[in-house]
């Protein structure tokens, strides 16, 4: 069933959105979860969650696609969870994905007039202005937490190259958040 046909069955109430989201993002979202918890069990209750957020949420909200949609509540639920679950304990190699990340954004506690909105609409516009190899590396990176060595992998680069983008890549965006007007 395609998206829009989904997003009806949401506004009808009609449980059956449930079922069909599940078939066609059901995987995908216990991907994103599982690269962020490492465990199983708290990757399908996060899923779970997330479908049940997705049903709280449309209608009002109408996303423009359902599958990011259905996927930035499941990285974000998949987040708080490990922020709650073992704020010490974070992984390794999501703690750099995220430290890299605090180069680069803002930080509302020093300029709480930032607003998030703001900045994903400037990071998305940074991203259309970049080669596709580099935006899926980013994305990968940034948002699906893949390592370098799994980037490496699937782009068939060498992981230094996937390091150099990214660096590259983190330099460029600073300069444009800033040259947009949004404090560091």
């Amino acid at each position: 069933m395609d998206d829009e046909n989904i997003i009806k069955l949401f506004f009808n109430r009609n449980e059956s959105a449930i079922h069909e989201i599940e078939q066609k993002y059901g995987n995908l979202c216990l991907c994103v979860a599982n690269r962020i918890l490492k465990n199983a069990e708290d990757s399908e209750e996060c899923v779970n969650d997330a479908f049940l957020n997705v049903w709280n949420s449309i209608p009002p909200t109408k996303p423009d696609n359902l599958k990011g949609f259905v996927c930035k509540i499941t990285r974000n639920l998949a987040l708080m969870r490990l922020r709650h679950d073992s704020r010490q304990k974070r992984s390794a190699e999501l703690s750099v994905s995220l430290s890299e990340l605090d180069e680069i954004l803002p930080d509302n506690r020093i300029n709480p007039s930032v607003d998030d909105g703001e900045i994903a609409e400037a990071i998305n516009s940074f991203l259309l202005k970049q080669r596709t190899h580099v935006r899926k590396i980013f994305v990968l990176k940034y948002f699906y937490f893949y390592t370098q060595k799994e980037i490496a992998e699937h782009f068939s680069f060498s992981e230094n190259k996937v390091n150099s983008i990214l660096f590259r890549t983190r330099k460029k965006l600073r300069k444009y958040l800033e040259k947009e007007g949004i404090e560091i």
